[in-house]
């Protein structure tokens, strides 16, 4: 799997549970790792999937900071994206984890809730942390304590085809799920195509259940049990079923999950795709017809104005040989230059307000490419755009129960209101 499967949020392994447990409390002597006998002290950074394609990115970044930095000296191990969650608990759990480490805040949090990461609050300035984009840093925050420092960033746009948006009489894509609603229905009238896919699959995209938060739900409340189960709540469950049983929405919705959606856009049997920037590319290759009708727009959203952020981060583990050694390696690898540098070659988004600011973000070369526009797009999200789902202990469980009940409302099994009060009893009974 490759660097642009950060696009999907890291599912909890059936071993998590198990190992979360005992994840702090067991224990092993503490190797010395960080202490060499020629006086310099190795840093080791764990990285995901990030080689081959960045070798040369990561190998030239080391170099300059161990040049700027004689006496720290850093071990580079990228680890396979689908073997990072079962590494990095076995190495935690028996304190031989890396110094600094690149995960997620979702996953991350889990460990965080068992104090496996330093605590960054007492160790970087206010200076320093307004460096980067405020709700990205909330993102890997815990009950107000700071356990990771944004790196890289991706975040859905909508790609659409102009051409069915010509047939069906529609001059400006969809901001908002009202407008979507009502593009959906006249493409239908007029094309017979549907607007857009969606999947209400349990164990693929949370792009519905972030839909719920930019509705204006709050899906958990202090305590972690439901809040969800509200008017704006059950007015979110409306709004799905409600397109779902217009036919409006392929019935697939209920069985496949987000790579049917980049299929039947590329076959031309939907308008709009609600996908990364690098998409565009894999469309060019598969399908020169429709991305020569693609544009790009802001992704839709609800009355909040929210849009969707996927975070990628380093943390630093407490029981570290060499925490400030790690740290100085986890900001000089975020820093403003080097976070330009790696989206720039990565296609990703910066974490950092300033190097968010540069041209290559805010403005389109001469000659754009669909490729540099959606860029752009993207980066004006950012302002906007946090991670809509709050990190908390079996988040795909709670995404399990709004799904399974949502879907027994499109196919009538239940009432909105049951489904919804049902999802809510489910969800509290197994805190």
């Amino acid at each position: 799997m490759s660097w642009k499967s950060v696009w999907k949020q890291l599912g909890l392994v059936a071993l998590f549970g198990l190992m979360l447990s005992w994840v702090v409390s067991c224990s092993s002597p503490s190797t010395d790792r960080g202490q060499q006998q020629s006086g310099t002290q190795e840093v080791e950074f764990w990285t995901m999937q990030l080689q081959p394609q960045f070798t040369d990115y990561f190998n030239q970044l080391i170099a300059t900071f161990e040049q700027q930095n004689p006496s720290l000296k850093i071990r580079w191990v990228d680890v396979p994206w689908a073997d990072m969650e079962r590494k990095i608990l076995t190495a935690v759990s028996a304190k031989t984890a890396p110094d600094v480490v690149n995960l997620n805040p979702n996953f991350a949090s889990q460990l965080a809730q068992r104090n496996a990461w330093l605590d960054l609050d007492d160790k970087i300035s206010a200076e320093t942390r307004q460096q980067y984009l405020p709700n990205i840093w909330k993102a890997s925050t815990l009950n107000g304590k700071s356990f990771g420092i944004p790196w890289y960033l991706t975040t859905r746009i909508a790609i659409y085809n102009t051409e069915l948006f010509k047939q069906a009489g529609i001059s400006t894509p969809p901001a908002t799920f009202a407008e979507l609603a009502q593009v959906a229905k006249q493409l239908k009238e007029k094309t017979g195509k549907y607007a857009f896919f969606t999947t209400v699959v349990p164990e693929d995209s949370a792009e519905v259940l972030e839909s719920f938060v930019q509705m204006g739900v709050q899906l958990v409340d202090g305590e972690g049990k439901a809040a969800f189960n509200t008017p704006q709540g059950k007015a979110a469950f409306q709004y799905w079923v409600d397109l779902y049983t217009s036919n409006l929405m392929p019935k697939e919705t209920l069985t496949e999950g987000h790579r049917y959606a980049i299929d039947l856009y590329q076959r031309g049997d939907t308008a709009i795709l609600a996908s990364g920037a690098e998409f565009l590319n894999t469309i060019a290759q598969n399908a020169p017809t429709i991305a020569q009708a693609s544009a790009t727009a802001p992704q839709v959203t609800g009355e909040t104005g929210k849009k969707n952020v996927a975070v990628m981060n380093l943390v630093i583990p407490k029981d570290t040989d060499v925490p400030d050694a790690a740290l100085k390696f986890a900001l000089f690898v975020t820093n403003d230059a080097n976070q330009l540098a790696f989206a720039k070659a990565a296609n990703v988004l910066p974490s950092t307000v300033k190097a968010l600011q540069d041209p290559y973000f805010t403005s389109e070369p001469a000659n754009a490419t669909p490729v540099d526009k959606a860029r752009v797009v993207s980066a004006q999200q950012m302002q906007s755009a946090e991670v809509l789902i709050p990190a908390m202990k079996n988040v795909k469980r709670l995404q399990k129960v709004v799904y399974d009940n949502l879907q027994a409302a499109m196919l009538g099994q239940k009432t909105i209101d049951q489904a919804m009060n049902d999802a809510a009893q489910a969800w509290n009974r197994q805190l």
